[in-house]
């Protein structure tokens, strides 16, 4: 099992703009000493707790800052952005990656960003399918280009101003062939389009908020698709995030994981349950389809999502979910707010020296 990284992220509203960004850097430098496999960062407009604007642009930050870790969008918001400038830069974050760049894709949830970008009524959905739809064909076709396909809103050409012996007209291709690894996070408990990326070699990454007991409709529905192409589910190509912090002693992880007023856990929850309960997806933390909305409380919501402890706990709990969920190749370490930077670093190599190892070591000798 690969271990990952993944930050929306959330930063108090207090906190320099400045700060945060590069405390987001600083985590992912962490990560790719410590062996992190890949680290996917989240974008939204028009959000100061989660306050990084463009996934791509800061990553660009991370090329020369490190050497190994996977760079990934977490996610692009396709409707958002014309396709064409999605394939465009994409393809050069790739070679000025060199190869070390994952396209994580999604619609784009929030509806101030939308309302922002005059989008508020429209199916941001339908323009997602339509996007990528136009961006792989951008990759896979050559110039002059002439894309029109049925039912579109995006028409690409170059044909009336190309110039192809002086390079006018052309559209960059991947570093990496045919195309980059493409990622799209799935959130809701037996999720359709976890069917359609299986259709289309897309690759699903659970998210960290989902109760773990819906976790496992995501593999079904992703084997479903696969299955009708004729194609294979590959466990490798399945990540589940989730939340964890790994402390030295139970009492700091019960602190600093949850319990204290200042912890980053219980700040980042509070901010998702708040959030998702005004848009009416409050059963997403839910254990049971019936459970009274009552019940999903702060304090709820903290011990059935957060998985902290010493290593020897960490390591029980990951065996646990997984014996829940099913195998999966990759599990993605969730980031949260520095408040403790020196927690946050030693959660971080914690779970990379000593968790993931046992991890591994148990799966192997099943």
């Amino acid at each position: 099992m690969r271990l990952g990284y993944f930050a929306m992220p959330m930063h108090p509203l207090h906190r320099a703009w400045a700060d945060t960004l590069e405390e987001d850097r600083q985590a992912v430098i962490l990560a790719d000493k410590l062996g992190f496999y890949d680290a996917f960062i989240g974008e939204h407009l028009t959000d100061r707790v989660e306050n990084i604007t463009n996934s791509m642009l800061f990553l660009a930050s991370l090329i020369h800052s490190t050497s190994n870790i996977k760079l990934a969008t977490g996610t692009t918001n396709l409707s958002y952005m014309h396709p064409t400038l999605i394939a465009s830069n994409a393809a050069m974050f790739d070679h000025m990656a060199q190869g070390r760049f994952i396209l994580g894709i999604s619609p784009g949830n929030l509806r101030s960003d939308a309302e922002a970008l005059g989008q508020l009524e429209e199916d941001r959905g339908q323009i997602f399918a339509e996007a990528i739809d136009v961006i792989l064909q951008i990759w896979e076709r050559e110039a002059p280009y002439c894309i029109d396909l049925p039912d579109n809103r995006f028409k690409v050409s170059t044909q009336q101003t190309q110039w192809l012996d002086l390079g006018i007209g052309y559209l960059g291709k991947p570093y990496q062939a045919p195309r980059p690894e493409i990622v799209g996070t799935v959130v809701a408990p037996f999720s359709k389009g976890v069917i359609l990326m299986g259709q289309r070699d897309f690759h699903p990454l659970s998210a960290n908020f989902l109760q773990s007991k819906w976790v496992g409709s995501h593999w079904a529905n992703y084997s479903e698709g696969k299955k009708a192409v004729g194609q294979e589910a590959k466990v490798s190509d399945w990540r589940v995030a989730r939340t964890i912090f790994v402390a030295d002693d139970e009492a700091t992880a019960r602190s600093y994981g949850g319990e204290d007023a200042r912890s980053p856990y219980r700040f980042y929850y509070n901010q998702m349950v708040t959030k998702f309960n005004k848009i009416g997806r409050l059963p997403l933390f839910k254990t049971s389809r019936d459970q009274p909305d009552e019940e999903v409380t702060l304090d709820f919501v903290l011990d059935t999502l957060v998985i902290k402890g010493t290593v020897d706990s960490v390591v029980d709990q990951i065996l646990a979910m997984r014996e829940e969920t099913g195998d999966f190749g990759e599990i993605v370490y969730a980031g949260m707010d520095w408040v403790d930077p020196a927690l946050a670093k030693r959660s971080m190599e914690l779970m990379a020296t000593e968790v993931m190892p046992r991890v591994n070591a148990a799966i192997g000798a099943k």
